[in-house]
C-alpha cells in the first residue's frame, strides 16, 4: 500500500513533523527527514492495526472481507 504523507520542518523544536491525511490522527516526528519518514511508517502500521481490530461483525448479515490493493 502507498500512503501520501505531509512532511514539515518544525521551526520551534527543530526536526520534522509528518502526518498521514488518509488516517486522521496519524502523526509522527523525527530529528531528520529520514527519521520522520521511518517513524511515520511505524505510526501508519499502528493505526492500521487498531482499525483492523475495530472491524467487528455486529450482526449475522455482516461479514468481514479483505481487499488487497496493488
Amino acid at each position: 500500500m502507498l500512503f501520501k504523507v505531509i512532511l514539515r520542518p518544525d521551526p520551534e523544536d527543530g526536526g520534522f513533523n509528518v502526518s498521514c491525511p488518509a488516517l486522521p490522527g496519524c502523526h509522527s516526528q523525527g530529528d531528520t527527514e529520514e527519521d520522520a519518514m521511518e517513524n511515520i511508517k511505524d505510526a501508519i502500521a499502528g493505526c492500521l492495526e487498531v482499525l483492523n481490530q475495530r472491524a467487528q461483525v455486529r450482526d449475522v448479515t455482516e461479514r468481514i472481507v479483505e481487499v488487497a490493493l496493488a
